[in-house]
């Protein structure tokens, strides 16, 4: 199989399959964008944001076409699909019209005689490297601020996703970019090394795995190029006294399974302190007992097939490593019979340093529950882990929650609600969840030149 194909998850059958572009023809590419930046970077600012709204309205009047393509190439149930189109038009709607306000001088207090000012400007041609559980939305927040900026993209999507990764060029060049701002390439592993170490080139944007960020990390700091790195996660959902049940165990099982659980949020570690384990642990398996696979072509359908069989027999077999290692099972637990990447809701508990599911990422549908004494034992465990990218915490107790906001060692968290996207808010983490941040004003700010004028 090619590097870039179509592979229906609930089947395995290879849809359609598209060559890898050659070694000329990625660095044409390049050439192009970097020529685009000199044209595209003097656009006035009200012809960027007049674009970027057009891509939000694009997005929408073409909704129900991208989130069959994202149903037939990841497996993403159709309603949960047209959700995240409509997130991505949101995304691109905030940059069309916040884009002044944004970009507008940031007078400074200066001691000295004279005036200074900080300047937002765009640094040159940029490529991002995007994943394929969350195909529209993950480009939008790379996309749509530096189309405002007036950087110019080079955009390699997923292996898996290259019929919505062509279709959203299509899109964002229908929306007004001139030739050379906006270009889907089909870029092989090499070339992207290639293309970070050419100086034409300034920043890398990557969401994925660790793996690949320490990789792409590597290279840019090699070539002394800018990179915002967003991978993966391992989040925290803290139950504690006083947590409302009837809110906390629906959002805990959502957060959990939606998106078949292949999303760098989800709430993987499901931390109860013991007071109130019999009772969540009851409600959370009778809900998640709930989410069933079913066809993603279906609007009913909550949990579809993961995104490939690779996938799905990698998470088996973590789960498979936990229960032989004493975890118990509460349901789910086991590969079904028939073709396709499904896999079912699952719930674990007892699970111990020494096993892989304790300090493994679990990229898909198994939720892991954790008893604990205390709230102190609550953040140990909680902090217990490689990944910072975000958490939650349930409790009425408004004292409590901000003792373990102000512990956690995350780059978001959520007081009674589970982390969210929002165009408005910044999306992020540490240790090896990555480094930068996107979305909102920080988003803007990552591949930005903040040139100081002093004027006297």
């Amino acid at each position: 199989m090619t590097q870039y194909a179509t592979v229906d998850p609930t089947t395995g059958e290879v849809v359609r399959e598209f060559d890898t572009m050659t070694d000329e023809q990625a660095r044409d590419a390049l050439e192009r964008a970097h020529a685009a930046f000199a044209t595209w970077r003097r656009a006035p600012g009200k012809d960027r944001t007049a674009v970027i709204q057009r891509v939000a309205d694009l997005h929408r009047t073409h909704a129900d076409e991208l989130a069959n393509l994202m149903t037939l190439e990841m497996g993403k149930p159709v309603a949960q699909a047209r959700a995240e189109v409509e997130l991505a038009a949101s995304i691109y709607e905030y940059y069309a019209t916040q884009g002044p306000d944004l970009m507008a001088d940031e007078e400074l207090d200066i001691a000295g005689a004279g005036r200074a000012v900080v300047r937002t400007a765009p640094i040159g041609a940029l490529l991002g490297v995007m994943p394929w559980n969350f195909p529209y939305y993950q480009v939008a927040r790379f996309v749509a601020p530096n189309l405002l900026l007036g950087n110019t993209i080079l955009l390699k999507h997923a292996g898996s996703c290259p019929q919505q990764a062509l279709r959203l060029e299509e899109l964002i060049g229908e929306a007004g970019t001139p030739h050379g701002v906006y270009q889907n390439i089909f870029a092989s592993n090499e070339q992207v090394a290639s293309l970070i170490a050419s100086d034409e080139l300034q920043g890398v944007s990557l969401t994925g795995s660790e793996r690949a960020g320490r990789i792409i990390g590597g290279l840019a700091g090699q070539h002394l190029k800018k990179c915002v790195l967003e991978l993966g996660g391992s989040d925290p959902f803290i139950v504690l006294p006083g947590a409302d049940l009837e809110t906390a165990v629906p959002a805990a099982v959502a957060g959990r399974f939606g998106n078949a659980g292949q999303a760098c949020t989800s709430s993987k570690r499901i931390i109860v302190e013991q007071t109130l384990w019999t009772d969540f642990v009851d409600q959370f398996v009778a809900q998640a007992s709930q989410w069933v696979g079913g066809d993603p072509t279906d609007e009913s359908t909550r949990l579809g097939p993961m995104a490939s069989v690779a996938a799905r027999d990698d998470l088996a077999a973590q789960v498979e490593d936990a229960v032989s290692k004493g975890a118990t099972v509460h349901v789910g637990a086991m590969v079904p019979d028939g073709s396709g990447a499904y896999y079912p809701a699952t719930v674990i508990s007892d699970v111990v340093p020494g096993m892989r599911a304790y300090h493994e990422e679990l990229f898909g549908p198994v939720a892991v529950l954790y008893r604990v004494p205390s709230v102190e034992a609550a953040i140990e465990l909680a902090n217990d882990t490689p990944f910072g990218l975000g958490g939650a915490v349930f409790t009425r107790d408004e004292g409590a929650a901000q003792h373990v906001v102000d512990r956690l060692d995350v780059g978001m968290v959520g007081v009674n609600t589970t982390i969210k996207s929002a165009p408005d808010m910044p999306f992020g983490g540490v240790k090896a969840s990555g480094i930068g941040r996107e979305l909102g004003r920080f988003g803007l700010d990552e591949f930005a030149n903040k040139k100081l004028v002093r004027l006297v």
